[in-house]
């Protein structure tokens, strides 16, 4: 049975220069998107490109002392690039250079031009060179372009324009009966009430003024206005022709699924493309989505505030993945998304290196530790399974419904749910605890089992969004990525299957003042200096000394780091909380007098300072193994004592 089409585009990206995060984010969620619906069976075809033709372009050529072509293909190459590094399976990447498009470009020229739709006369109004476009005095916004911010100018000169009015009455109706057409609605809304129902003025469809763009050839002054050209690539890139000879391929994928495109720029796509489409005869496209701005800080990013990231340089320090988990994860459906350098750390930091890698790392060195890596399936089961199982299957049906609503944010969300869980079924399962009564191995095999079967479904789910990830962790615990239907069943995990012996951490803390420091040294202007405040006044402590030791007294004592991958009250004390501490490939429960000043949750994770050759005491019934050191203030107050920069569990303290 033959799958179903689905066409999925991209804005393509003006060849004025490099792209930055916000311009790469785009291509990464319609990345996201078209992996997932291969997943769910779909004959997906995914087209992306650049747009090459416009006065910025031939301005900036100028200025760089080449000629157009020559700076396009240079950008062009470029933004290919960006979009091979972020690991994006597009089908297609269009170029409004290319022969076969322009030349499709002049037949929808003359083809609207003969059928009445385009006239020659003049047009005099406020221009915005980057954008391309005309404004009237009252579209401007605080005198400035409303679509970029910048300065306009007025401009007079001959031109070709198209009959907007004529088709507005028309488009008003498909909206109104197809509201999935705009999303989210709050873009329909901004559409309709802005431009649509006030009255449509006819659109300039060509340009004297430059030279760069694909000429009029009835009228050889003209070269085509740039949106008209940009827009049809959506079209011409699958096989339409104008004179009637269309491709299968355009049969076959036209009207497209989706157009992804960025809300400053949702004007273009959800009035004029649907209006020219209309006077070509074509059907629209079923869905358009404007997707909110990806903001450096409280604005949006721009080269002249000096407040531009850009996604190879993000790369370099965070890898490909995890610049893909961050813009698909901190991206809010409608509202415009924040990144920073300070953030991304935080979130390779808690969700990458803790959440989800750690847990890999613990559950693949416990299945070596204690069964040699092989992973059975005992089926001695208690009631905390139960509940694993039932949170890891709803996350799968809830990924699936925000996907089929392109909430890509929330259905990251969902998968990372199941992940948390399963950190917190090694804490309600104890397996150190089990695997220290012979009588309970069979129920640790179990334990470890369901760890590892969540894993691979939650691995499964991770690959439409963060694909060489979730490949990494399906090899490393031995198992298969699983179909989506697959994914609706608990339990195929094949028992007896081994897992990796030596686990890759898949995701290394950083330091945050390391990274700042680095993004210094090469961008001075981003990371502004803190405000020096005055010097308070010196707090410091004197103790009583005890009496001296010898060094020989002081190397009986042995320190380490040790990492703490779970932490419990004690129960019936005020004061204690029982860690388990990973200290190189052995795990230690120690018991510490500190739960006034940390809660088990804040514990998970830290790396601290510990006493390893202290001998076991018994404390309210506990056995402690060691002691993690802290440091106590005037008024009693703890803070435990952790590694200035990251160190593995384990390094001796000296």
């Amino acid at each position: 049975m033959a799958k179903t089409p689905y066409y999925l585009t991209t804005a393509i990206a003006y060849a004025s220069g490099k792209p930055h995060i916000g311009n790469t984010y785009e291509i990464v969620l319609a990345d996201s998107i078209a992996r997932y619906k291969r997943e769910q069976g779909y004959d997906v075809f995914f087209q992306t490109g650049t747009d090459e033709h416009g006065q910025k372009i031939e301005l900036k050529a100028a200025d760089a002392g080449v000629t157009p072509q020559e700076f396009v293909d240079a950008a062009a190459g470029q933004i290919k690039t960006i979009w091979d590094l972020m690991d994006t399976s597009y089908d297609k990447f269009i170029r409004t250079t290319d022969a076969d498009h322009k030349k499709q470009v002049q037949k929808i020229f003359k083809k609207l031009h003969d059928k009445g739709d385009i006239y020659k006369g003049y047009y005099e109004g406020l221009y915005c060179t980057p954008c391309e476009s005309f404004f009237t005095e009252s579209q401007l916004k605080d005198g400035k372009c409303p679509d970029c911010g910048r300065e306009v100018s007025p401009a007079k000169e001959e031109a070709y324009f198209f009959k907007m009015s004529k088709y507005a009455d028309r488009l008003i109706e498909h909206i109104n009966t197809h509201p999935e057409f705009i999303q989210p609605v709050a873009r329909k809304n901004e559409m309709m009430n802005n431009f649509l129902l006030p009255g449509l003025q006819d659109l300039c469809v060509s340009r004297t003024s430059f030279k760069w763009g694909v000429p009029v050839d009835f009228d050889d002054r003209h070269v085509t206005y740039v949106w008209l050209d940009a827009l049809t690539n959506y079209i011409t890139g699958i096989g339409y022709d104008a004179d009637g000879n269309s491709s299968e391929q355009f049969s076959k994928l036209w009207p497209a699924d989706l157009h992804l495109i960025g809300k400053d720029i949702i004007r273009f796509h959800t009035i004029y493309w649907p209006i020219f489409l209309m006077a070509l005869d074509i059907p629209l496209p079923k869905q358009v989505f404007g997707h909110p701005w990806l903001l450096q800080g409280d604005g949006k990013m721009s080269k002249s505030k000096g407040n531009v990231l850009y996604a190879d340089e993000l790369v370099d320090f965070f890898g490909v993945d995890a610049v893909r988990y961050f813009v698909l994860h901190e991206m809010p459906f409608e509202n415009d998304g924040v990144i920073s350098w300070e953030l991304m750390v935080e979130r390779l930091n808690s969700d990458l290196a803790n959440t989800l890698g750690n847990l890999v790392n613990r559950t693949i060195s416990m299945s070596n530790k204690y069964f040699g890596g092989v992973v059975n399936n005992s089926g001695v089961v208690e009631d905390v399974d139960a509940d694993l199982k039932a949170v890891v299957l709803e996350a799968v049906k809830k990924v699936d419904a925000k996907m089929n609503e392109l909430r890509v944010a929330d259905a990251m969300t969902e998968i990372f749910s199941i992940f948390k869980r399963c950190n917190k079924y090694i804490d309600e399962t104890m397996p150190w605890a089990l695997a220290k009564d012979e009588e309970k191995k069979a129920r640790l095999e179990t334990v470890l089992y369901n760890l590892v079967e969540s894993i691979c479904i939650g691995a499964s789910l991770l690959e439409s969004f963060m694909p060489s990830t979730s490949a990494k962790i399906l090899a490393q615990v031995g198992g298969t990525k699983r179909s989506l239907e697959q994914m609706t069943e608990f339990g195929l995990y094949a028992s007896g299957t081994k897992v990796t012996e030596k686990p890759e951490i898949l995701f290394g803390r950083l330091d945050l003042k390391e990274v700042l420091a680095k993004v210094e040294e090469l961008h001075p202007a981003v990371v502004e200096e803190a405000p020096v405040e005055e010097a308070p006044e010196e707090n410091v402590i004197d103790l009583e000394p005890k009496a001296e030791i010898t060094y020989d007294d002081f190397a009986k004592l042995q320190f380490q780091v040790g990492e703490i991958i779970a932490c419990e009250a004690v129960k019936k004390s005020k004061k204690l909380l029982c860690s388990q501490v990973k200290i190189g490939s052995q795990v230690r429960q120690i018991v510490s007098g500190i739960k006034a000043h940390y809660s088990p949750e804040e514990m998970v994770g830290k790396k601290v300072m510990v006493v390893t050759n202290l001998k076991p005491a018994v404390l309210a019934g506990i056995k402690s193994e060691g002691m993690i050191l802290c440091a106590e203030d005037a008024e009693g107050k703890l803070a435990l004592m952790v590694p200035e920069r990251e160190m593995p569990a384990g390094t001796e303290i000296c």
